[in-house]
């Protein structure tokens, strides 16, 4: 059976150009949305295999938008193209379930075999952007420093916390309450005396966390 795939992409060329590039594969293209709100309710509409999305719109960006169709219950595997290659983009894309990460540049067959890796519900390989995101905010590596005394799952949150992601998606990636993460959070932050999470990020990608 073919793929149902559904575009996402504020750009009419992008969502064209990957049409004719899907063409004589064995994915079908059921439907298109431009802006963030268009793709939560065509994802509802539609509820496709996999969804292709873009990470900028003019309304929501692509990862706020994905929040909203994970608010609403639905579980469709994403695929998130991006011209943008940050890493904080990729972790937040952890944190919500995102099967890949591809800058737009990708040829046919990366993104052909990362919309069938996606759809047969595979997780992003160890050498992707994603898997490698995936070691680092998994990684349980102490911090060596005799000042600073961390737990192990307290280094976890402050790596993520570098990486740029919230109290929610720290929960949903380490699959503990958003109450939990705020408590580790403000550990941290004393532990480390500093005074907000971006002095604890610089602290982090100092001491080489990130």
């Amino acid at each position: 059976m073919a793929i149902r795939v559904v575009i996402a992409d504020d750009h009419e060329v992008i969502r064209w150009g990957l049409k004719e590039l899907l063409k004589g594969s064995d994915i079908e293209v059921i439907g298109e949305a431009a802006t963030g709100d268009e793709t939560v309710q065509t994802v509802k509409a539609l509820r496709p295999d996999v969804l292709i999305l873009d990470i900028r719109f003019p309304d929501l960006d692509g990862l706020e938008t994905l929040v909203k169709i994970r608010e609403a219950g639905l579980d469709t595997r994403v695929v998130l193209l991006s011209t943008y290659d940050y890493q904080s983009y990729a972790a937040r894309a952890v944190a919500l379930g995102v099967s890949e990460y591809l800058l737009k540049g990708a040829g046919r067959e990366e993104i052909l075999r990362a919309i069938h890796a996606a759809a047969a519900g595979e997780p992003p390989k160890i050498d992707s952007r994603l898997g490698e995101v995936i070691q680092a905010m998994q990684s349980k590596q102490p911090i060596e420093d005799d000042m600073v005394q961390l737990t192990q799952r307290e280094t976890q949150v402050l790596r993520h916390i570098a990486l740029g992601l919230s109290n929610r998606e720290i929960a949903n990636s380490l699959a503990i309450s958003v109450e939990t993460v705020k408590e580790h959070v403000q550990n941290i932050l004393r532990k480390l005396n500093v005074n907000d999470r971006t002095q604890a990020a610089v602290w982090a990608v100092r001491k080489g966390l990130v």
